[in-house]
């Protein structure tokens, strides 16, 4: 009997260990023989792969036009696609197959997969398709022996299965259906847990198809921990931090804040997966077993309720630690770092309550650090601090150092700007300021030219569109057109556009204020800039009809 092969290398000394043990467990027995190794090396891999998706695309557009309209005709569509499929599974399945022919059935594979998607989209209701879709994936990943490619299958089927759980009658402003969708995902991925522990468990255990679980299971866990991230909203100063290109582009437009609002359950569920978490760490790491550690269990429970994403994510990563899972530990460690950054943006919160659980979670972090200290002083001998002890310390320095720093030069950018940006005045659009009060912020809205009125086109890219403003004397803008590079005239300036909610704005759409203003700032007619001579812009107040201060 031979192990499942796997893709990943693994040294030859690691593999008798791991064979030895299996034995000595009874998971195998005692004439288990190791697979072959794959020996080939990984950049004639890669080079033969590029060459392979260069070769698909024309082939597969030949064969497109051959086949013509008729293919996406009725049930045509069905047999290209099965077709497809069938060859790229074949390919992948077999041994021996030379490495160009091997690498061309993965793109087969997608193409064969979009197919299939575009037919089913066609003839099936809203879920019946995504449902149908996860069930191909778990299939193909059965049949397909590459864990790399049961990764991708698992992250593809976690995310169709969360579609399948959204009701076709799901406005966008209501969070709520795809909470309970991907902690649906969540509790698949426990009973996939669950159910190749018992395979294992039975005199002789189904090794193949625990093996083939593994990975599977792994994408399933990975893209859950992105959907609870990404229903979780923005982390704390992230996009801020990354500056204006594309990459912060994304991160201020991944997600909105995903608050439950009064329901009771998300809390009370987040707070139980939580608990589930905190019991199974101590269940399978008898040294967490200590009073200082029920402290930070006290703090963990205690966010789950503000944060009800916070749980699954928790789950995830202590059964991917204490499975010695460390990718997938490692991406749940993420998730939960960003999910509680995402606390700062918990609007229907005061700013000063938001300030006060921080400070009170910092003082209790500091008095169960204080005690641990205690419990560990002992004396120590005299001589040079360890490798690792200075490491550390070396570690914890340059972090706050890189902190400090990011954090400075925000905010000296933004100080240089105040400072020597020339004062602006824009109008704001004519609105009714009371149904713009949402909380401690108002929502602004700038007259733009109707040229910039588009759509996202455009919003990835690292250069961002600028329009031209003409000043008057009492220094108020009126924004005339899109800047094409021209020379302006003495009396024109440029401003800087900015993504926001999926369109363009001047240099924000909030302005947030202390609770209990908003009748002082609905006086607000004009928005008061500083504006520098590349047209970055920075919003520092608000004026009223007549530019007095409010």
């Amino acid at each position: 009997m031979s192990l499942p092969a796997d893709d990943a290398p693994v040294s030859p000394e690691r593999l008798d260990q791991v064979l030895a043990a299996a034995v000595a467990a009874g998971l195998l027995p005692a004439t288990a023989q190791p697979p072959p190794q794959d020996t080939r090396p990984w950049p004639v891999v890669l080079l033969t792969a590029l060459g392979a998706w260069l070769a698909a695309v024309p082939l597969l557009g030949a064969v497109g036009l051959f086949l013509g309209e008729w293919m996406f005709q009725g049930a045509a569509v069905y047999l290209v696609a099965a077709g497809v499929l069938g060859l790229a599974v074949a390919g992948l399945r077999r041994r021996g197959l030379p490495l160009f022919l091997e690498q061309l059935a993965v793109p087969a594979l997608l193409v064969g997969g979009s197919l299939l998607a575009y037919a089913l989209r066609r003839d099936l209701p809203q879920r019946e398709a995504p449902a149908l879709l996860a069930l191909v994936a778990a299939g193909l990943a059965a049949g397909i022996p590459r864990p790399w490619i049961r990764v991708l299958l698992g992250a593809g089927a976690a995310v169709l299965t969360a579609l399948v759980c959204v009701p076709v009658w799901w406005m966008p402003g209501n969070p709520l259906p795809f909470w309970w969708a991907w902690h649906l995902c969540v509790a698949c991925w426990l009973a996939a847990l669950g159910w190749q522990h018992r395979m294992l468990a039975v005199p002789s255990p189904p090794v193949h198809w625990a093996a083939a679980l593994e990975p599977f299971a792994a994408g399933w866990g990975l893209a859950t921990l992105v959907g609870l991230a990404w229903w979780s909203g923005m982390a704390f100063l992230v996009g801020a931090s990354l500056g204006g290109g594309w990459f912060g582009v994304v991160a201020h437009e991944l997600g909105r804040p995903g608050s439950a609002g009064a329901y009771l359950v998300p809390p009370l569920l987040s707070v139980a997966l939580m608990l589930a978490a905190t019991l199974w760490w101590a269940r399978c790491w008898p040294g967490l077993r200590r009073p200082w550690i029920a402290g930070l269990a006290l703090g963990g429970l205690l966010l789950a309720w503000f944060l009800p994403a916070l749980g699954g994510a928790a789950l995830i990563l202590a059964c991917g630690a204490t499975r010695a899972q460390w990718r997938l530990a490692g991406a749940a460690a993420v998730a939960v770092a960003w999910i509680l950054g995402s606390f700062y943006y918990t609007l229907q919160w005061p700013l000063a309550a938001k300030a006060g659980v921080l400070v009170l979670a910092g003082a209790v972090l500091a008095v169960l650090a204080g005690v641990v200290q205690r419990q560990a002083a002992r004396p120590a001998p005299a001589g040079p601090a360890l490798p690792a002890a200075r490491r550390m310390r070396a570690g914890i320095a340059l972090s706050a150092v890189a902190v400090l720093a990011v954090a400075n030069l925000g905010i000296w950018q933004k100080e240089d700007l105040i400072a020597h940006g020339q004062p602006v005045y824009v109008a704001l659009a004519p609105v009714d300021p009371r149904s713009l009060m949402q909380g401690d912020y108002m929502q602004l809205s700038f007259r733009l030219p109707d040229d910039v009125q588009v759509g996202p086109e455009g919003m990835l890219s690292a250069n961002r569109p600028r329009v031209v403003a003409r000043r008057d004397a009492r220094g108020v803008a009126t924004l005339l057109r899109l800047d094409t590079g021209a020379a302006l005239a003495a009396d024109e300036l440029r401003f800087e556009l900015t993504p926001k909610n999926g369109h363009w704005a001047l240099v924000t759409d909030a302005w947030f204020f202390k609770e209990g203003e908003a009748e002082r700032w609905a006086r607000a007619r004009f928005g008061e800039f500083r504006v520098d001579a590349e047209g970055r812009a920075l919003l520092v107040g608000l004026r009223g009809a007549n530019l007095q201060a409010l």
